[in-house]
Parts: C-alpha cells; structure tokens; sequence
C-alpha cells in the first residue's frame, strides 16, 4: 500500500461517512467515489482493516477506527486548507483547486500546512464551503438544510456547496450563488422538479432542478432569525 493510496481511501471514507447515519460506507460507494472497479476496493479495504485503520465487515461496509479517523482528518485538514491557499493566494478558480489540492495534499510539509493556516487567519471552512478540521481533529458543525427542503420567503445565505465537480461549480457560479450569497426560495414546482429562487438585494431569479438544489446548503441570516 503507499502513503497515497491509503490517505485517498481514508478521506474519501470519511467524507461519506459524513453524508451517512448509520456511519457505514459501502465498497460501491467507495468505488463510484474514487473511480475504482469494486474489487480493488475489496482489496484495499482488507488491507486497510489488517493495519488497523478501518473496521470492515463483508457485505456490511466499512468505518473508520479511531486510528484511521486520526489519519483521514488529518489529510482532509491538508486539502481544504491547500484549496482555500489556492483560491485566496494564487489565485486560482474555486472550481479548478479540487485537483490540485488532491495532488499536493500528499506531498506538502507540516510546517507548509501551519504556515497556510496562519497566512489564511486560521480560516474556518474552505472555498466551497466545508468544514476545515482543526490541528487537533475537530470538525466543527453547522446548522445548514439544502435549498430542497428550507422554507419559503425567508432570507438566506449560501454557506456549502456539496458537489465539487468543476461543471457544478461553473453552475453556481454562473446562477449567483457561491457560498456568502444571499437569497430566499421564491417557490417550488413540484411538477417540474425546480426550484425559484430570488437573489438579494437585487431581487432577480434563477431556476434550479432539484438535484442541483440538493447539493447547496445554506443558513438563516441575521435578519431571519427570530
């Protein structure tokens, strides 16, 4: 196993792990994921549960030990830090750093990542929107629901873009609605599968589909909370 397989299998385990209750994550989740046949990731995950980094169970999923989280928080702490150095530094499109910070996680000092992270003002959440885990591991949590389900004629603001896949970033560019952005759901179309929403202050409309909706959580502003 190299150090670069094990940290991709890691992170991208624990990023689903994420997005489940249960906390288990399946080989074909894994495999859809990370772009690998079904069986190598059989394979790897043997291999991974012999070292201790995951528990995995046939047919069942599999999760990450306490050793393994220790490790995928630490690589994931890397690529969101890299992707937000890219964007705020260099200068990079949001939509371009995913890659490059899947490249340069795993060869980049500590020293380079503490240095990032004091350059960056210790930042909180990356360009899209995620959470930046601490050097300690914490992850810290927030109050977002997906412009699916929140309500409507209420003032809100984009805060995580789950898809990060550079035609949905051009999308949500393109629509006005990277994270900071504020709106509120003028209406659903449940015959159609969209969704109005209404920009603010300026008050113009986009449309999204319902699976384009999903994938973007936002928050109450200041001015909608009771």
């Amino acid at each position: 196993m190299t150090t670069r397989a094990v940290e991709d299998y890691l992170k991208c385990i624990l990023v689903e792990e994420q997005g489940l209750d249960a906390g288990r994550v399946s080989t074909g989740r894994i495999a859809q994921s990370l772009g690998l046949a079904p069986g190598t990731v059989t394979a790897m995950l043997q291999a991974l549960a012999e070292a201790g980094r995951v528990d995995y169970a046939p047919y069942g999923g599999v999760r990450l030990t306490a050793d393994g989280r220790r490790q995928a928080l630490h690589v994931l702490r890397r690529h969101r830090l890299i992707e937000l150095f890219l964007v705020e530094v260099v200068g990079m499109d949001w939509g371009e750093v995913h890659e490059e910070a899947e490249r340069l996680e795993h060869v980049v000092s500590e020293r380079f990542v503490e240095r990032m992270d004091v350059m960056l003002g210790h930042p909180q959440v990356d360009p899209h929107g995620d959470p930046i885990p601490t050097a300690q591991g914490h992850v810290e949590t927030y109050d977002r629901e997906s412009l699916l389900s929140c309500a409507t004629s209420r003032p809100l603001q984009v805060c995580r873009v789950r898809d990060q896949s550079s035609e949905f970033l051009r999308l949500v560019e393109e629509r006005g609605l990277m994270p900071g952005s504020q709106l509120e759901v003028a209406e659903r179309n449940p015959a159609a599968e969209t969704v109005l929403l209404r920009l603010l202050p300026e008050g113009d409309t986009v449309s999204l589909g319902y699976g384009a909706a999903s994938k973007i959580q936002v928050s109450p502003t200041a001015a909608a909370v009771p």
